[in-house]
């Protein structure tokens, strides 16, 4: 198989590796194919890819999520430089609601965060000139998006930098216990 996946702690997230082939020449890799990710269970249908490129370092983007019904997989994979990338789960039925989960995606290491619906995501980039693709399984909704603040203290994210570079709106958004995301999402069950 192309892929190499692994459940992370909380439930639904998934970290993956890619196979990918080497020479004089440079590399070759599948970046996402859908039968394997569906025999994982990963099975959206993804309709939206975007790509951000942030030119310095200690770039903050997040935490970002859009509620029901335009609720957002993600699969995030940086293509240029590297990012911390993080993942909130705000599944009020969770166990697990309120964690966080990190990972280190690179152009270098090549491996991608699958983020399921129910969870908020962000992430800071470590060098300049970093480029981040990701797809997701609904289009935007700026009616339907919504935010938490980088820094909320009850979920205490461990990031790798102190004074982050953010938008005006990356600034100003409410903290997890004040958001409007008063839904239920359903825990989904990875095959």
């Amino acid at each position: 198989m192309p892929f190499n996946f692994k459940r992370l702690e909380i439930p639904g997230v998934i970290l993956i590796e890619p196979t990918v082939l080497s020479d004089e020449r440079g590399f070759f890799m599948e970046a996402y194919k859908y039968t394997d990710f569906a025999e994982f269970g990963i099975k959206e249908r993804f309709v939206q890819d975007n790509h951000s490129k942030s030119v310095t370092k200690d770039v903050l983007r997040g935490l970002h999520f859009q509620k029901e019904p335009m609720e957002q997989a993600k699969l995030v994979r940086a293509i240029a430089g590297s990012i911390f990338d993080v993942a909130v789960d705000i599944r009020k039925n969770s166990p697990t609601y309120g964690k966080w989960i990190s990972a280190l995606l690179s152009a270098e290491n090549k491996k991608m965060l699958y983020i399921p619906e129910g969870f908020a995501h962000g992430f800071c980039t470590l060098e300049d000139n970093t480029e981040v693709i990701y797809k997701c399984s609904d289009i935007y909704s700026a009616e339907y998006e919504r935010g938490i603040i980088w820094n909320d203290k009850d979920i205490n994210i461990q990031w790798p930098i102190t004074n982050p570079v953010l938008s005006p709106k990356d600034q100003n958004w409410p903290f997890l216990k004040e958001t409007d995301n008063n839904f239920h999402y359903t825990i989904p069950i990875c095959e």
